[in-house]
């Protein structure tokens, strides 16, 4: 059989052959023809064409087996290339599945690492606030207990100082004014005053004695002063604490 079919395709190369010997014989005759009839009567010009028949060395057969053999391979190369790009792409794609897949993974492993963090340090800022929230509160019932203890002290030392009042006022015996205090006092501070028996010395003596008596009277008026001031002073600090009592 393939003996046949490659007689077959030689007997359709010498037929092809032979028919464009033919068409090449028969050309100049018919440019004749067209050339006598172009005279009386135009003509379309036919195309024909330039067919080259296939070159087939001499002395040689054509195996087509061979032919269709390599063809195979080539296709099969081909076809095998297809399948192993299609292999090292689906490759690919599974690495890269594998690595988005561990990337999620590790993004969720980090968010919850985060959020035990945050967890965490919520949990020591609300232990943080408890701790100052106790620790003004105990400074405030300490401060509110200083300052009762201190109103009492205050309010007994009142009290203290009232009886020290009534009993200076018990050992005086004698119900007197103010006015007749300063009286007393002034009479038996008061000296009748005695120059004239005194020569120039005596008197130049006596007024330094006067000025010297008037600078301690002055001295003592400011102490007292101070003294009165300070008394008020504290009379109205205790006034003060006994009413907020």
């Amino acid at each position: 059989m393939k003996k046949d079919c490659i007689e077959e395709e030689e007997e359709e190369v010498e037929e092809i052959k032979e028919d464009a010997e033919e068409a090449i014989a028969e050309e100049p005759e018919e440019q004749v023809k067209e050339q006598e009839e172009g005279e009386s009567k135009p003509k379309p010009k036919l195309f024909t064409p330039n067919l080259i028949p296939p070159k087939i060395p001499d002395g040689e057969r054509v195996d087509f087996d061979d032919i269709h053999r390599k063809r195979m391979e080539k296709d099969l190369n081909e076809l095998q290339t297809l399948i192993e790009a299609h292999f090292e792409n689906r490759k690919k794609e599974e690495e890269e599945l594998i690595f988005l897949k561990d990337r999620i993974e590790q993004r969720r492993a980090e968010r919850a690492e985060q959020q035990r963090i945050r967890s965490e340090q919520e949990k020591e800022r609300q232990a943080r606030l408890a701790e100052e929230k106790a620790r003004k509160e105990e400074e405030e019932a300490r401060k509110r207990a200083e300052e009762d203890e201190r109103k009492k002290k205050a309010f007994s030392n009142m009290l203290h100082f009232g009886g020290y009042l009534q009993k200076t006022e018990k050992k005086s015996g004698k119900k007197q004014t103010e006015r007749e205090k300063k009286k007393k006092i002034l009479t038996e501070r008061r000296k009748p005053l005695n120059i004239d028996h005194l020569n120039e010395d005596k008197l130049r003596e006596k007024a330094k004695e006067l000025w010297q008596s008037i600078h301690d009277l002055e001295a003592e008026k400011f102490d007292l002063q101070e003294k009165f001031k300070r008394q008020k002073y504290e009379i109205s600090i205790l006034t003060a604490r006994c009413d907020e009592l």
